[in-house]
């Protein structure tokens, strides 16, 4: 049987490779929460990470595993929300350029993220035909290389790192629920449990009017999200080619 990718010394490398360009986030209680399940509820907070979201672990571990001509080339990406503001950072700790391509109603707020962090913003229209052939020609045109926001091995393994602090801090768990939108980060959490707390169970956890990887699920195969309706904004997005199989092999249900 050939190896996985996401092989546990793979897995373990990734926290020392990010650990100074990310925080360790706090993991916090609720005795009211507690009161209400009947159980104990562990929260790992990643509005505490840099720039405000798990993102962060995944776009700093992608950058990290670049050559150096890679990164002397820098990197780009397409994303209207949190990624775009994780890679544009990432890439200003390490010295390297990165280009994002947003699309033209992306909210002013996370645009404006963006350009604090340095990164180089290339608007388009808001489709995602404009938004994959924009990022084409600004690969072709700069020779960056393409870090997709989620269906990418380096940064599930980066968002894995969320759940390996919170196993390792919270103890044994009989099981862990994370969002669902294109399945970085409950891929990588799955992995993370996989290698350090194999009993524990992961749900991920989805709106009804998005439930794409609930229908995936069930169906044993990838059924891209259609017609979205949530205001989850960041859960609206399709399961990719490398989170489906994750979903598919290690979470025990979506939600």
């Amino acid at each position: 049987m050939s190896r996985v990718w996401y092989h546990k010394e793979r897995f373990l490398s990734t926290r020392p490779a990010i650990a100074s360009a990310i925080h360790r986030t706090p993991v916090m209680r609720s005795r009211t929460f507690d009161q209400w399940i009947g159980g104990e509820l562990f929260f790992k907070c990643e509005p505490f990470q840099r720039m405000g979201a798990f993102k962060m672990r995944g776009a700093a571990h992608a950058i990290a595993r670049l050559s150096e001509s890679e990164k002397s080339r820098g990197v780009a990406t397409h994303s209207s929300g949190n990624f775009a503001q994780a890679l544009a950072l990432a890439a200003s700790q390490a010295g390297i350029p990165a280009w994002i391509v947003m699309p033209s109603n992306a909210p002013a707020v996370k645009v404006a993220a963006v350009q604090g962090y340095g990164g180089k913003i290339i608007t388009c229209a808001p489709t995602l035909q404009a938004r994959e052939e924009t990022l084409a020609a600004v690969v072709e045109e700069t020779g960056a290389t393409f870090v997709h926001p989620f269906d990418n091995e380096d940064v599930i393994l980066g968002q894995g790192t969320a759940a390996q602090e919170l196993i390792e801090d919270a103890g044994p768990l009989d099981c862990i629920v994370a969002p669902v939108g294109g399945g970085g980060l409950v891929g990588g959490t799955a992995i993370a449990a996989l290698h350090l707390s194999p009993v524990t169970r992961i749900f991920a956890a989805e709106p009804q009017g998005a439930n794409d990887a609930w229908q995936s699920k069930r169906a044993n195969r990838l059924i891209p999200q259609t017609n979205p309706q949530t205001i989850a904004d960041g859960l609206r997005t399709s399961l990719g080619q490398l989170t489906f199989p994750l979903i598919r092999d290690l979470v025990h249900d979506v939600l």
